[in-house]
């Protein structure tokens, strides 16, 4: 008997709709295409990563932005997949973080927990794509809501380990929301305008071939 879980629809990724009428009859090619995902999600994570927009208070960088747009886009384990790759090739010295930073020590660090936060948001928000969010401007903003509460959890908690959990939330929480709105926002644009581009050049693709 199946669970109610496994007997949820699965609907298709940004990535699915972008892949399928391309690479549907060939396991090797779509199996490339997917290596090439996720090599790319990892260099637009690194660039990313060393992007500031110099706003006051804070800085605002766009690394959680491009992270949970992934999650939607990919799908839970392709999504995961490209933020695994993303945290060994800086695991492993190059210089991927922010600030150009790179080592296990960085994982290791006080702000190793967003890292790890930010490879169980991508997962969770691949969860909901797969569930249908993602593709209108309300659902993908509830779906960043989630994903970016998330990140706090993980980094706030492995944060406070070093400087309490009160200036843990002051230094590593608050100062960032006004810049966490803004990233919804882009993000509720976004999403939506890449899927009616996919979903017109599926449409040109059938044409084409009719």
């Amino acid at each position: 008997m199946n669970s109610p879980v496994s007997s949820q629809r699965r609907y298709p990724t940004l990535a699915d709709a972008a892949m399928a009428p391309r690479f549907a009859d060939d396991r090797t090619l779509s199996v490339l295409a997917q290596l090439v995902l996720v090599l790319a999600g990892s260099a637009l994570l690194a660039i990313s990563a060393q992007i500031k927009i110099p706003l006051y208070p804070v800085p605002v960088t766009g690394q959680t932005l491009v992270v949970l747009m992934i999650g939607m886009a990919y799908g839970s384990r392709l999504g995961a997949a490209t933020l695994l790759a993303y945290l060994v090739e800086g695991g492993m010295g190059l210089p991927v973080f922010a600030g150009g930073g790179a080592g296990w020590a960085t994982l290791a660090g006080p702000t190793g927990g967003y890292l790890i936060g930010f490879l169980v948001a991508a997962f969770l928000l691949g969860l909901l794509a797969e569930r249908g969010m993602g593709r209108g401007p309300v659902s993908t903003a509830l779906a960043m809501i989630v994903g970016t509460a998330l990140i706090y959890v993980f980094g706030v908690t492995h944060l406070s380990g070093f400087i309490g959990f009160e200036k843990a939330v002051a230094a590593g929480f608050l100062p960032f929301l006004y810049g966490d709105a803004l990233k919804l926002i882009v993000a509720a644009g976004l999403m939506p305008l890449a899927w009616r581009g996919v979903r017109a050049l599926t449409a040109k693709d059938d044409n084409a071939a009719d």
